[in-house]
């Protein structure tokens, strides 16, 4: 049986909270193993962030990384991005 490739999901475009300090990490790669979305990746012994637009904000990476390089306010870019549109009159987004 063939496995399906699974859909890249992607969030607004520049919205997320996701900050990450790469002097902080050590390479551990807790942010890599527990991102629902694989966010980060490996690589020369240090983490990378492939692609912040993929970040759900669900805070896994930071909760998780020993060193305090990465932080993400669980949920805010989203939020923030429809809130924003309806102040603004913009259309409003769809995060989902």
């Amino acid at each position: 049986m063939k496995k399906k490739k699974m859909k890249e999901h992607r969030h607004l475009s520049n919205v997320s909270t996701l900050a990450y300090d790469p002097e902080k990490c050590t390479g551990c790669g807790k942010c890599a193993e527990v991102c629902p979305h694989a966010v980060f990746f490996l690589e020369d012994g240090k983490a990378w962030v492939r692609d912040r637009d993929l970040c759900m904000e669900c805070g896994a990476c930071a909760k998780n990384c020993p060193f305090g390089a990465i932080s993400v306010r669980a949920g805010v870019g989203c939020a923030w991005a429809i809130l924003i549109s309806e102040i603004k009159g913009r259309e409003v987004p769809c995060c989902g």
